[in-house]
């Protein structure tokens, strides 16, 4: 009876321990679901708000739902397609070989920065941390682009200024460091060289923080419009962010003036149509690699 009665009371622990696990599981994706919502409705928000008409919008003010549904501010954007299209053109190809490009040279820089048999390992390091501290300020830095460089009004000088990030350097250099030395040094007793190391045992273990630095930089690249404001003349090498601003100029300045039949400028969902076009691909970009985004910025953590 006593053995029955015990077989018994552990069962009932049993379901009352899955119970209460199944309940604080649940507990947790409510609230994980809900922390998604808050963070996804601003977005939302914004998409409606860009489907909008502008005098509803501006009497019922902004919803989850379009206010009276409207393509207004897209056909404003759009009115050029040609345009828009050879903007995400040169933007995309910046972004892509401006990734790979910069992951290349900033991996290739920290993967040395990281051995400690490399020599001028402390110089180097301290040379691109004191990057961080000084800058040259904007008049020589154009006079260095325009007059010595040679690279206005063309499709480098989208790529060049952002190819190496000291702070993206520093966490891939960390993220080198933290590999066990004990792979290497097997490595080595087996023959392998340092190129073959490099590429064979460093590169693939630390592809969570490639993936989160490629993330950073393609960002960099996809949100940069003061460059092709600085340096680039050429609409055909207009990026799509500095296009997007031409335009938002260009809706500010009509705004001001008296409109045919009073009909007001669209405005407000123009620059809401802006973000959408803007975000957009950045936002799918991160979702493809937001996996890796914790892990990869754990491993470069400073130590």
């Amino acid at each position: 009876m006593s053995g029955y009665t015990q077989t018994h009371s552990r069962r009932y622990r049993g379901r009352s321990d899955r119970l209460m696990r199944w309940i604080g599981d649940s507990v947790i994706h409510l609230l994980l679901v809900i922390i998604a919502l808050a963070c996804l409705t601003p977005f939302l928000i914004i998409l409606s708000a860009s489907f909008s008409d502008e005098r509803a919008l501006a009497l019922k003010g902004y919803s989850l739902l379009p206010q009276q549904f409207s393509t207004t501010g897209y056909q404003f954007i759009l009115h050029k397609p040609a345009s828009i299209l050879q903007a995400y053109l040169v933007t995309t190809s910046v972004t892509v070989l401006g990734t790979l490009i910069a992951l290349t040279m900033m991996s290739l820089i920290a993967y040395p920065l990281s051995r400690k048999q490399f020599v001028l390992r402390r110089p180097m390091s301290l040379f691109a941390f004191f990057t961080t501290l000084f800058s040259g300020g904007l008049v020589p830095y154009y006079i260095l682009v325009t007059q010595y460089l040679h690279l206005k009004n063309t499709f480098f000088v989208l790529m060049i200024p952002q190819m190496v990030g000291v702070f993206q350097l520093l966490i891939l250099r960390t993220a080198f460091a933290q590999l066990p030395d004990e792979l290497f040094d097997a490595a080595r007793v087996d023959g392998a060289s340092e190129w073959r190391i490099f590429l064979h045992i460093a590169l693939p273990l630390s592809k969570p923080t490639l993936a989160t630095i490629g993330l950073m930089t393609a960002i960099a690249y996809w949100n940069n419009w003061t460059t092709a404001l600085y340096f680039i003349s050429e609409p055909k090498l207009y990026t799509l962010q500095y296009l997007l601003f031409q335009t938002m100029r260009s809706a500010e300045a009509m705004a001001l003036e008296p409109q045919i039949g009073q009909v007001p400028m669209p405005l407000e969902v123009t620059r809401m149509a802006m973000v959408v076009l803007a975000t957009g691909p950045a936002a799918l970009a991160f979702l493809y690699v937001q996996k890796y985004l914790v892990k990869g910025i754990t491993m470069g953590a400073f130590k």
